[in-house]
């Protein structure tokens, strides 16, 4: 495994890790029908654990913390060995017995559209970390998908008292009261999560409606039409880089990470916002849902040249 240097920032993402079994086909078949598929792969996924990959890739030092099967489990134990082999730190999981994680079937089509059937990890929702604290202790930011509250919400509060970021995903809809959200210092939202959330479709107004609730910042993604963003009061706008689109698969999750990296790199939040849509764009052309996230190298070349 690759060694990181011990002034790199330090990412804890929290939430969810499932597995993904993903096939590339033309057109998506007819109900009764078969199709041929040109590739497959298995893969991990799920928002926290997709962001950790991300985040490792981007050359930063990673952890993963979130509730799996129990040693029985084969699925979990797949999911954790593949984040092992991208130099993740999974000390913080919490293995559940008679539990298991969730599966996804996943199919693309040529345009990079995916339809997705889940088969839902059971007894895995009360799960809470050993220790919050400690999870924390050596961290410099913290990035959690909503899809566990009550262990993520252990996760916020622990680093609310360290004082660090607290990035929170918010990947499904919710209450604007949520007070989940409230712990995040920046809330970053996709646009399906953010309408269900306000009841809302308008970029501005949806994100002006969650802010009344919220005292951080607070974004909105929404694939091809790029990054929406409060800035004293106003919304500010990032169209997504142009990029051929072979599996959108992750890159919301590549977002996430790319930005929680740059925001504990203390970059400005211009280049914050570049360097995350950069690292989700060019996920989007390459097969393989998270494994399909770019390098260091790869993101800082693209930006130099779209510069």
């Amino acid at each position: 495994m690759t060694e990181r240097a011990p002034n790199v920032p330090k990412i804890l993402c929290a939430g969810i890790a499932v597995q993904d079994i993903v096939m590339r086909v033309e057109n998506f078949p007819a109900p009764g029908t078969k199709v041929a598929a040109s590739e497959f792969i298995i893969t991990g996924g799920g928002c926290a654990a997709n962001a950790a990959v991300a985040v490792a890739r981007l050359k930063g030092r990673v952890a993963f913390a979130g509730p799996l099967g129990g040693t029985d489990d084969a699925v979990s134990n797949r999911i954790l060995a593949d984040l092992g082999n991208e130099n993740v730190d999974c000390t913080g999981t919490v293995r559940v017995d008679g539990g298991t994680a969730s599966v996804s079937l996943i199919l693309l089509d040529a345009s990079g559209e995916k339809t997705i059937a889940t088969r839902r990890g059971v007894n895995l929702g009360r799960a809470l970390p050993k220790d919050a604290a400690a999870l924390v202790a050596d961290v410099d930011a913290v990035l959690v998908d909503n899809r566990f509250p009550e262990f993520v919400t252990a996760v916020c509060r622990a680093a609310r008292q360290r004082k660090i970021p607290v990035v929170i995903d918010l990947d499904q809809a919710t209450d604007v009261s949520d007070p989940l959200l409230a712990l995040g210092t920046h809330v970053v939202s996709s646009s399906e999560a953010l309408f269900g959330t306000t009841g809302v479709t308008e970029y501005g107004a949806a994100l002006k409606k969650l802010a009344g609730h919220l005292s951080g910042f607070l974004a909105i993604t929404d694939g091809p039409h790029g990054v929406y963003w409060l800035e004293g009061g106003e919304v500010r706008h990032l169209p997504a880089f142009k990029v051929k689109v072979i599996d959108s698969l992750g890159a919301g999750d590549a977002f996430h990470g790319g930005f929680t990296l740059a925001l504990a790199e203390g970059r400005a939040l211009p280049d914050i916002m570049r360097f995350a849509s950069a690292t989700a764009a060019l996920k989007c052309t390459k097969f393989g849902g998270a494994a399909g996230a770019p390098t260091r190298a790869e993101v800082e070349n693209f930006l130099n040249e779209n510069s």
